[in-house]
């Protein structure tokens, strides 16, 4: 019986040992996600051997003890790999790491524009003292929990996006050492939390104004472009401003009646240090005591008030004889029910009303109408406005006559019918001097009412200001006998949709060159309606369909402009819906943006990348929709493998299949604010082009061929 106690008690004690003590293997089996990320960023990183541990092929980061990871359970929480001498790029996958809040690669020799997918709940971002240039990428916005982020020492140029609205957490912010320009972002005025902030030797320009009111201890200003006069509320911190242009002489007073600006309870706390390289000498140094400073404000702001005074009584006459005219005008509007808003100008604070004897509002006559101030038409009011519209004759186009035009096609025949565009029929129609151009008969549907003619000459004048090489050209317009149609410039190889999807006996598929060059162009024309047209362009129907193909395979977007345009587009866009291009808040609240667009974009990378329609309905059903099938494979590098169109037989680099599949991922995620601008994407595409080098890398591709003169090279 004691045998069997005996017995009993040293099961019991191995059994707690084997459930005490899991083998470490066990529990430190790392997140899939996080471990695709990290293979992604050590090929980026060009395999550095210096990372002991990281392996291109490891799938467990936390267990086998990866050089500056670090993990809590399954999850990657911190990165840290300063100074190590890397080189390369950090990698376009970090966005999964959705665990790490500490993102350490300062003093390494990382280069190019800087990466977009940066992981999305960051603390700490530090990525000073390396080779970056461009700008920030917008990402880094909507990333609320960061409390620090150094980009200093690198070499960014471009101005600051107005983008720090919702970085109301960050504490620190640091520049510094970069070549940036422009004028400090008004949303700067929003980082509630700032204590120090590093801007040296930049070539920042204006003033700093929007920097009066945030809660710093520490700012460095030096060696930029600033101008005006530093704000009385940051001389009281420990400030550096030497080596700018500013103001000689005291700050002009505020005006009178005016509250001064508040510290918003800012306190200096004596003796703060920091890690960073924006400090030094040079803050404030007065002998004046606080009463000394104070009767000096005083002072000023007596004689302010003195000088206000008269100018106070000058302009009141001026003002007085400016009513009078208003007044007295023939045109003046007189009060009235019908809607119509009227523009209201109120009167300055500064003046004192009572000097008036007019009442503190003027009612104006309203100013004309601007038709295109904003190209979404649901930014145009619906209230009646009688104005007789201008109409501006169309530039650098030619206007066609009907006659011309069925010439040309004759008669619009079934044989000369090349496709069916958002807006109606396009025709092939080939001149007498031999040139051969295509026009888009537009539906008639579209323009109705007595001023439609006036209204289709303007679509035609916005339109015919648009040039970019990957943009379709407008060459002519027809608007007879309630006819309207467009003359565009014809491209050969027909729409992008056709190429990939419409089998052709007498020809081969795309080669992965072609496909990332016409990623690339598409992109470009994109960048050009959103970024570079003012106000910006949301094309609002971007799909492949709407992707035209030169003879040497360039692409030209098309339709670009008439969504926005014709007054009835969004209207007759709604009814002649394609499935598999829309972005989600298109479908359920028709809400069209510059980043609805770019879902679009991300949806014809999928189809350059796998081959397949958007939506096809002879597939199964859990592979009808792409999006809906592509996006859980996207990270993984086997199941993208099995993803590819089956025509390129596998001939493409493996690196750049899987950055162009990152593209897609950021392009097609569900909320609009994490989809990159256009800009970034084409900066994303342009670095695969350089790192690959595919047209001299690709075994066999350079001696590919596919239909009607596929191009060899990248064209970059």
């Amino acid at each position: 019986m004691r045998e069997m106690s005996e017995i009993w008690r040293i099961l019991v004690f191995f059994s707690v040992c084997i459930l005490g003590f899991k083998p470490s293997f066990i529990n430190a089996a790392t997140d899939p996600q996080d471990a695709a990320a990290l293979r992604n960023m050590y090929t980026s990183m060009n395999s550095p051997p210096q990372l002991t541990g990281w392996n291109a092929n490891g799938d467990d980061p936390c267990g086998q003890s990866w050089k500056g990871v670090t993990c809590s359970g399954q999850r990657v929480t911190e990165i840290k790999l300063s100074d190590l001498g890397l080189s390369g790029s950090f990698g376009y996958q970090l966005q999964s790491l959705t665990s790490v809040t500490i993102l350490d690669l300062s003093n390494n020799n990382l280069g190019g524009g800087m990466p977009y997918g940066i992981p999305p709940n960051l603390t700490r971002l530090n990525l000073g003292g390396n080779n970056f240039n461009g700008g920030i990428p917008y990402s880094i916005s909507q990333i609320t929990s960061l409390k620090y982020l150094n980009i200093s020492h690198n070499q960014l140029q471009n101005q600051l996006d107005n983008m720090f609205d919702k970085l109301t957490s960050l504490s620190t912010l640091d520049l510094s050492f970069n070549s940036i320009q422009g004028n400090l972002p008004q949303s700067f005025s929003s980082l509630s939390s700032m204590n120090k902030m590093y801007l040296q030797n930049n070539q920042f320009t204006g003033t700093i104004d929007v920097l009066a009111n945030l809660p710093l201890d520490v700012l460095n200003v030096e060696n930029n472009r600033f101008t005006g006069w530093v704000p009385e509320q940051l001389k009281g911190i420990d400030l550096k401003s030497n080596g700018n242009s500013w103001r000689s002489g005291p700050a002009p007073p505020p005006p009178p009646g005016t509250n001064p600006a508040s510290r918003n309870n800012r306190s200096h706390k004596g003796g703060n240090s920091d890690t960073s390289d924006g400090g030094g000498e040079g803050g404030k140094s007065s002998g004046i005591g606080g009463g000394g400073i104070a009767g000096i404000v005083i002072s000023l702001l007596v004689v302010g008030g003195i000088i206000a005074f008269f100018l106070v009584k000058r302009r009141s006459r001026k003002a007085s004889s400016d009513i009078e005219k208003i007044d007295n005008e023939p045109f003046a509007p007189l009060p009235s029910n019908d809607g119509q808003e009227m523009k209201s100008v109120q009167i300055s604070s500064t003046l004192d009303t009572k000097t008036f004897d007019a009442p503190a509002t003027i009612n104006l006559r309203p100013p004309p109408i601007e038709r295109h101030k904003s190209f979404d038409e649901d930014d145009f009011s619906k209230k009646p406005v009688v104005v007789k519209k201008t109409v501006t004759v169309p530039i650098n186009v030619k206007a066609y006559s009907v006659a011309d035009l069925q010439m040309a096609t004759g008669s619009f025949s079934i044989e000369n019918l090349v496709g069916e565009g958002s807006f109606g029929r396009i025709y092939r129609a080939q001149f007498d001097d031999g040139k051969v151009l295509a026009v888009n008969k537009i539906d008639s549907a579209l323009f109705l009412g007595n001023q439609s003619s006036e209204d289709f000459t303007e679509v035609v004048s916005n339109i015919s200001h648009l040039h970019h090489p990957n943009v379709t050209e407008l060459v002519g317009y027809c608007s007879e006998h309630g006819q309207n149609l467009l003359v565009y410039e014809f491209h050969k190889n027909g729409s992008l949709h056709d190429y990939l999807h419409l089998s052709d006996e007498y020809s081969k598929p795309l080669i992965w060159n072609s496909r990332v060059k016409i990623a690339l162009g598409a992109a470009r024309a994109l960048e050009y309606l959103h970024e570079v047209c003012s106000p910006s362009i949301v094309h609002k129907n971007v799909k492949s369909g709407n992707i035209l193909l030169d003879a040497e395979l360039n692409p030209h977007l098309s339709d670009c402009g008439l969504a926005n345009f014709i007054p009835r587009a969004k209207e007759y866009l709604s009814s002649h819906v394609e499935v598999g291009f829309n972005a989600p808040e298109i479908l359920m609240a028709g809400q069209y943006s510059v980043k609805s667009d770019v879902y679009s974009f991300g949806v014809i990378m999928l189809e350059l990348l796998t081959g397949r329609k958007p939506f096809d309905s002879l597939r199964p059903r859990s592979e009808q929709s792409l999006v809906q099938w592509a996006s859980p494979q996207l990270h993984d590098i086997d199941a993208l493998s099995k993803m590819v169109d089956p025509a390129l037989e596998g001939l493409y680099p493996v690196k750049s299949l899987s950055r162009f599949a990152d593209v897609i991922a950021l392009c097609i995620q569900a909320e609009p604010e994490f989809r990159p601008p256009m800009s970034e994407v084409v900066q994303a595409l342009v670095l695969l082009v350089q790192r690959a080098n595919m047209s001299k890398r690709t075994i066999g591709v350079d001696q590919g061929t596919s239909r009607r003169g596929d191009s060899q090279d990248l064209g970059d």
